[in-house]
């Protein structure tokens, strides 16, 4: 027999995170975090649900790889013209949510996105594998294509075109940084009643830490 849906739980109780032993800063809290998931051997912990919505409000949501973040914000790359990145052409706010179920933990960030800088584009893409570079050239991302095979086949085309030479970033294809003025971090306790520490971003550039119930 099945498990039904409802009787899945599991009862948090591996740590706490208390106003005291919280860092002022929520970069540092995030680094803080983030490398105790580097070192607890998590498979992919960069991997983060990205929240994006239309002009008319419309949400969308979809996992995204962070491939950097400092005090100017968490990046990502994407082709510009996928449906997160007219998404954020016509709303430029967004939200990012990592869940390291291993560690009972979880960080959300809200707030607005630009585009990165074309050289940290430029030293990114120039980072990527050959096919991963190629791939950038022959997806249309999001856009509706006949086949499996067409794809293949684009993907043949720009293998042949850029053979011997040396693979540029596509003018399509970049990064973006959410600034946040939101963070908050969830550590999952017994009964549910889990900790959540709220970070926002004041008028004077600091930060209030506020507890949410959970």
């Amino acid at each position: 027999m099945s498990t039904p849906i409802a009787d899945i739980r599991k009862e948090y109780k591996l740590q706490t995170l208390s106003e005291k032993e919280a860092l002022k800063d929520p970069y540092a809290q995030f680094n803080k975090w983030w490398q105790e998931a580097i070192h607890s051997g998590i498979d992919e912990p960069n991997a983060m649900t990205l929240a994006t919505a239309s002009a008319d409000g419309m949400p969308d949501a979809r996992i995204v790889l962070l491939k950097g973040f400092d005090s100017k914000g968490f990046t990502f790359f994407t082709n510009y013209n996928s449906a997160k990145g007219l998404q954020l052409l016509e709303n430029p706010r967004g939200a990012l949510v990592f869940f390291w179920k291993e560690l009972e933990r979880q960080v959300r960030v809200s707030g607005l996105v630009s585009l990165a800088p074309g050289n940290i584009s430029d030293d990114y893409f120039n980072s990527r594998p050959e096919g991963s570079r190629i791939g950038a050239w022959a997806s249309p991302q999001s856009e509706h294509i006949q086949s499996r095979e067409w794809l293949e086949e684009n993907e043949k085309k720009y293998q042949e075109e850029w053979a011997g030479r040396t693979i540029v970033r596509p003018p399509h294809w970049g990064g973006y940084t959410l600034k946040p003025v939101s963070m908050e971090f969830w550590q999952g306790r017994p009964s549910r009643l889990h900790d959540r520490l709220l970070y926002s971003l004041k008028d004077n550039a600091s930060w209030k830490i506020e507890r949410l119930a959970p």
